[in-house]
């Protein structure tokens, strides 16, 4: 239920601020079908930043407006600050907040069906019985160049696209935010999608170096905080065991392992991963004929390829390949951002599908769903299109890891000592080709913990890919891990 609308939120603009530049949120109160009675303030907040010239303060300057929804309950039980904020995005680079916004998080989610069985267009919203703002106030974010996020007049884009600026303007927006709204002494969590992930230990650690801000917990949803791990570069092997349990998972999806159970095929992928792929890899042109031809051999049955695939490959293929080539029989490729989406490529003698049938599949449903919840029940206006996955954003800079692969596990480590209480939620899906699960499990088997700090660690697996939520039963799951997450503080 909607109410009518509530004066804008006065804008908060610094001494020295442009005037010409502020806050232009739409507030509104709506009521859960629960009873439980919430407040949405969606706009852009201005993101300042002080210029000085000639070792003169020049004011804090206008340079981005940043698209936000807030979600706060009115009159929670115990006051404000007993009760948990999450402050969430997704990644990319280039992705809009929209898909743990509208498929997970909130109130209101798309009506996007499922693998096989898709709602057609127009789509449609409904109620999330299970959403996240039954117990914790939620803030989603969008950086610069997603959603209606943009730079002002006369600044340059490019100065947000990089890991380092796009950190710190994401944990300035957490900072006003929190400040503005006297939630300094609330539990707070970070909740990252993907490159999300790696944003959210990234801001984690900027907020607790640069403002003392400690958050009380992360959730990394389909994880990657060592980008080495699914970087298929001449030379690198790591990433080729990585992705073979979901290449097996995937092709177990599609019948290719019949009678079996995912979790027999799973771990047969993850046993054999870990100990004569990795050999065979390293051994390279060291092996023998007869090796090779066991390799070959094992390789075709856990993933179920053709063996002529496989020496072509020279044992060494990436997803976009595998895409391509595991249902090629049928005339189908699968997806990468979820397995079990398949369809016809563009041209089925291509080695190689760029083409993803399971993000063609959903991105449809996310963008009616946005577009038309923003203005009809937040009452947000604004005539920029909205900008769900944009390559906008590139090229993406990672100068600060010149030479040394984007890795932000170095941050988690120092955190999880610093901060005695931080605890991390962690979800998986089998069927995800972009994050696999493995791959996340091998970087947490190789940072510096000791047994206290794996203790507060929390796994959780899904029959599902990397937006797991899309399947009604996961997403279900998924929230109910979620909750007792930001119950714990």
């Amino acid at each position: 239920m909607v109410s009518p609308e509530l004066p804008p939120a006065p804008p908060s603009d610094p001494a020295g601020a442009s005037p010409q530049v502020t806050d232009d949120f739409a507030v509104r109160r709506h009521t859960l079908p629960s009873g439980l009675d919430y407040t949405t303030t969606t706009g852009r907040l201005v993101f300042r930043k002080e210029e000085v010239k000639d070792g003169k303060s020049d004011g804090f300057q206008p340079k981005a407006e940043i698209f936000m929804t807030a979600y706060t309950a009115d009159a929670p039980e115990n006051g404000p600050n007993r009760r948990p904020v999450v402050f969430a995005f997704n990644g990319g680079p280039g992705s809009a907040s929209v898909w743990l916004h509208m498929g997970l998080l909130g109130p209101r989610m798309v009506d996007s069906g499922d693998a096989g069985a898709l709602t057609p267009p127009p789509f449609g919203l409904v109620d999330n019985p299970q959403t996240l703002l039954q117990h914790a106030d939620l803030v989603m974010i969008d950086p610069v160049n997603t959603g209606f996020s943009r730079v002002v007049d006369g600044n340059d884009a490019g100065e947000f696209h990089g890991f380092e600026e796009d950190r710190d303007l994401v944990a300035e927006v957490i900072r006003l935010w929190t400040t503005r709204n006297n939630r300094w002494l609330s539990p707070k969590y970070l909740v990252g999608e993907s490159y999300g992930t790696l944003r959210a230990v990234a801001v984690a650690g900027k907020l607790f170096d640069a403002y003392g801000l400690a958050v009380n917990g992360l959730g990394l949803i389909s994880t990657v905080l060592n980008m080495a791990t699914l970087d298929f570069a001449p030379g690198r092997e790591t990433p080729y065991p990585l992705h073979l349990p979901t290449y097996a998972a995937i092709a177990h999806y599609h019948g290719r392992h019949p009678g079996r159970e995912l979790a027999d095929v799973v771990r047969e992928a993850e046993e054999y991963a870990s100990r004569d792929y990795v050999y065979a890899l390293h051994r390279g042109a060291r092996l023998d004929a007869g090796e090779y031809d066991d390799v070959v051999r094992r390789l075709a049955e856990i993933t179920t390829l053709d063996e002529g695939f496989i020496r072509r490959t020279n044992l060494r293929w990436d997803y976009a390949m595998f895409s391509a080539e595991l249902l090629r029989g049928e005339n189908l490729s699968v997806g990468r951002i979820d397995g079990r989406f398949a369809a016809a490529p563009a041209h089925q003698q291509d080695w190689i599908n760029w083409d993803d049938p399971s993000l063609t599949a959903i991105n449809g449903p996310y963008s009616a769903a946005i577009n038309h919840y923003v203005r009809a029940e937040l009452g947000y206006e604004n005539d920029l299109p909205y900008e769900i996955l944009t390559g906008r954003v590139q090229p993406w800079s990672y100068k600060n890891f010149e030479g040394v692969p984007v890795d932000v596990t170095g941050t988690l480590e120092r955190l999880l000592v610093h901060n005695p209480a931080l605890r991390v939620h962690v979800d998986y899906g089998y069927y995800d080709g972009a994050t696999p699960h493995f791959a996340a499990e091998y970087v947490w088997a190789h940072m510096r913990l000791d047994e206290d700090a794996r203790a507060r660690f929390s796994h959780h697996y899904y029959e599902a890919g990397h937006m797991m939520y899309v399947k009604p039963e996961c997403r279900v799951d998924q929230l109910r891990n979620l909750a007792e997450f930001v119950a714990g503080a």
